[in-house]
């Protein structure tokens, strides 16, 4: 599968069309949970106006009263369209696709067709906390692969985790995080390759999280899972909602390779109804004709990794940061800070910026956080300076 690059963005940067004033102005789980005088780097919303062809979509519903229930195949043409242009991937079946009411709630019904109550699912933390909380609720039990210290898969640590888990005899699932939430890793054809042929060896179905596949930075490039030979009895659930910032705006499609086919057709009609209808027309719009706008936002990512990366070893040099190929979101390593297990409460009671606790990623996450880049560069350079005060 060649690299297609992405276009180069004539658009202005978004990140930096909105004032502190007017993001205050939202009411959002961003900018509701803490108190006006903290700058909140912590939940994954983007600092930025939406998308025009998104507003024009969503303003030209709500003229006509079109808020019933969802139908068709226009989301999934739409994405099929720009995986062949972004991601060189012309392979993605229409006809194997469904819609679903966001990504999370579309990988526990992928789980709940490939495996049982009580059944393992692997993860590979530190990763996106919800991957546990979903998972238990959904009466599944978790099995830890961690990543390597280089925050990569790591083969052995997986396939040992596959052992375990198929040990009992019981239906197991790989939960993959493509790209990485929190580390920013993009996972590489070869990696997922090896990913697919485990799989296949120890009876693991897996299901692929690839929300983040559109938030990719320069350099890098983003391998659906399904494209990689040996994935065929592969689950995967994408949506245009980190890259285009529709968290509020539901709808995700549920994506099956051949071999899977019919347990995704086993997936109940009600399922579908659960998507938002104007969900699925603003992330149509955004996939068919947001790029430039898309493309906008990355630029200015690239930016924000080199400035946090300059500001961080100025002034918190005793931080260990890997710059993520994708994603808006930066995990950074404050063991050295001698902060204790949860750096992100002091950063929040002492310098007033909110991130995430490593904690709840699982394994390796403690002594760590995750900031938010997906902001202004006077807000980042801000909250390192916050920061770095936090410690004195």
């Amino acid at each position: 599968m060649t690299s297609i690059p992405q276009d180069q963005p004539s658009d202005p940067n978004p990140l930096q069309a909105l004032t502190l004033d007017q993001l205050r102005r939202r009411t959002s789980m961003k900018w509701r949970t803490h108190p006006a005088d903290v700058l909140p780097l912590w939940v994954a919303e983007m600092d930025v106006p939406l998308a025009e062809p998104v507003v024009r979509a969503v303003t030209d519903a709500m003229e006509l009263g079109d808020t019933g229930y969802p139908v068709g195949s226009a989301y999934a043409e739409a994405l099929a369209a720009f995986a062949g242009k972004r991601w060189g991937w012309d392979d993605l079946a229409v006809e194997r696709t469904a819609i679903v009411p966001d990504v999370m709630l579309g990988v526990v019904e992928m789980l709940r067709l490939v495996t049982g109550p009580g059944d393992p699912v692997v993860v590979n933390p530190p990763v996106y906390p919800p991957f546990y909380q979903f998972v238990t609720h959904l009466d599944r039990r978790v099995v830890e692969a961690p990543l390597g210290a280089d925050l990569r898969i790591d083969p052995g640590a997986l396939e040992d985790a596959f052992r375990r888990a198929v040990a009992d005899g019981g239906r197991a699932a790989y939960l993959l995080c493509s790209p990485h939430n929190p580390t920013g890793t993009v996972h590489t054809a070869q990696e997922l390759s090896a990913v697919a042929a485990l799989a296949e060896r120890y009876g693991v179905r897996v299901v692929a999280d690839e929300i983040h596949a559109p938030v990719v930075g320069t350099g890098a490039r983003f391998v659906p899972y399904l494209s990689v030979p040996g994935a065929e009895r592969g689950l995967a659930v994408m949506s245009a909602s980190k890259g285009w910032n529709l968290a509020g705006l539901k709808a995700a499609l549920a994506l099956a390779g051949p071999g899977a086919a019919a347990d995704l057709a086993r997936m109940p009609e009600e399922v579908g109804h659960g998507p938002s209808h104007v969900g699925v027309l603003a992330h149509t719009a955004a996939l068919r004709d947001g790029t430039a706008w898309l493309d906008a936002v990355l630029a200015g990512l690239d930016e924000n990794r080199r400035l946090l990366t300059g500001l961080l070893a100025e002034h918190l040099p005793g931080v260990v940061h890997r710059p993520g190929e994708a994603t808006y979101l930066a995990w950074l390593d404050c063991r050295a800070l001698d902060l204790g297990d949860d750096p992100a409460d002091v950063f929040l009671h002492r310098g007033r910026v909110a991130l995430s606790s490593g904690i709840p990623f699982g394994t390796g996450g403690a002594g760590h956080v995750r900031l938010n880049l997906a902001t202004s560069p006077e807000v980042i350079t801000e909250a390192v300076r916050r920061m770095a005060a936090a410690l004195a």
